[in-house]
């Protein structure tokens, strides 16, 4: 079968790999349908690698060259053991999280926390390829008028959901998005589903602020321009955003988060950052502030896709390119040089 894989930085090759081997009992093989292109994916390809081992991961074994790609759809075609309501020929999604399913947090259900956990297309070969192996646990069933394009964003999408629930945003916040771009707008659309009454959002790309508007943000704001903690400040009756999220990992950004949300409110983590974050201790203390960090999701990718069954969530919006991952290196080297000009690109090892 053919392949999309990372060898290193900026070495993509599209290339005849091996069929993935017949399942383990904790495994599952799928025929990829569609596969988004992550932050994680892009940062990989342009620096890495940071999420990527050089030598075995010690869970998987896996080592580079190996494909990318985690945010995926597609069909069974092998199980390595039942699974109750999943069958060879499904459609799915996967939530890609290896576990090792003895240690103190898997055993408690937070098995994004395992301490010798990956990801598919990290910790082991990815779906950037025609098929791919991933955890048996993290299956998905797709109801029949969920497509599998929409599936493609269940991942990305459960990012933002784990991170509005870490929030506790509640119906009636006004709640600060501090990034515009997919997970931003994942926490966004999740935010809006838990009932916010002000969903603002900080960027400073003007071409993402001018997509923003489909997904019904009440106002971005551009922090290049506009004092961003003033104008929520005095939008929200001069007592400022109940909560405040963080979707791009910077660590100034993350200071700012916690100097700008109200008395008594909370600020979330969700970007994936390195490097040491300073701000006054008074300000947590003395205004009672909480500051929580978001790790992926857990157990979200099936509400996302109840979510989508149901018809409360549509985020077809999120989609702004569909490729070959014939081409896939190419639309890397695209994405890198112009980010802004798309918010969830998709490739398919299928023709188009």
């Amino acid at each position: 079968m053919k392949a999309l894989r990372w060898y290193a930085a900026r070495d993509l090759r599209w290339e005849e790999v091996p069929e993935p081997a017949g399942p383990r009992p904790h495994e599952a093989v799928v025929e990829v349908s569609w596969c988004g292109v992550c932050g994680t994916d892009l940062h990989e390809f342009l620096e890495g690698p940071h999420m990527i081992r050089e030598g075995p991961h010690p869970l998987t074994g896996a080592a580079p060259p190996l494909a990318l790609g985690h945010e995926l759809s597609g069909t069974v075609v092998a199980l390595g053991a039942e699974v109750p309501g999943i069958a060879v020929g499904d459609r799915v999604a996967a939530d890609p999280c290896w576990r090792c399913g003895v240690c103190y947090w898997c055993v408690r259900g937070e098995y994004h926390l395992c301490p010798r956990g990956g990801s598919v297309g990290l910790a082991s070969p990815g779906a950037f390829a025609e098929r791919v192996t991933v955890p048996l646990a993290g299956l998905v069933r797709l109801p029949d008028h969920v497509g599998d394009e929409m599936a493609a964003l269940a991942e990305p999408l459960a990012v933002g959901l784990h991170a509005v629930s870490r929030a506790e945003v509640r119906p009636g916040d006004n709640v600060l998005v501090v990034g515009g771009g997919p997970i931003g707008v994942a926490v966004v659309l999740a935010a809006r589903l838990a009932g916010a009454a002000g969903l603002y959002v900080s960027e400073p790309l003007a071409e993402r602020r001018a997509m923003l508007r489909d997904f019904g943000v009440t106002e971005a704001f551009d922090p290049g321009e506009s004092d961003v903690r003033r104008e929520v400040f005095v939008r929200t009756g001069r007592v400022g955003p109940d909560v405040v999220i963080d979707a791009t990992g910077v660590p100034r950004l993350a200071a700012q988060a916690v100097a700008t949300v109200r008395r008594g409110g909370r600020v979330v983590l969700a970007g994936v950052g390195h490097g040491t974050v300073a701000f006054d201790m008074g300000q947590l203390v003395f205004y009672e502030r909480a500051v929580l960090g978001t790790l992926g999701y857990h157990h979200d990718i099936p509400r996302v896709i109840g979510l989508m069954s149901a018809g409360r969530l549509d985020a077809s919006s999120l989609i702004t390119g569909r490729f070959s991952l014939s081409d896939g290196a190419g639309v890397f080297e695209a994405l890198a040089a112009d980010r802004a000009s798309h918010l969830k690109v998709l490739l398919t090892p299928k023709d188009l």
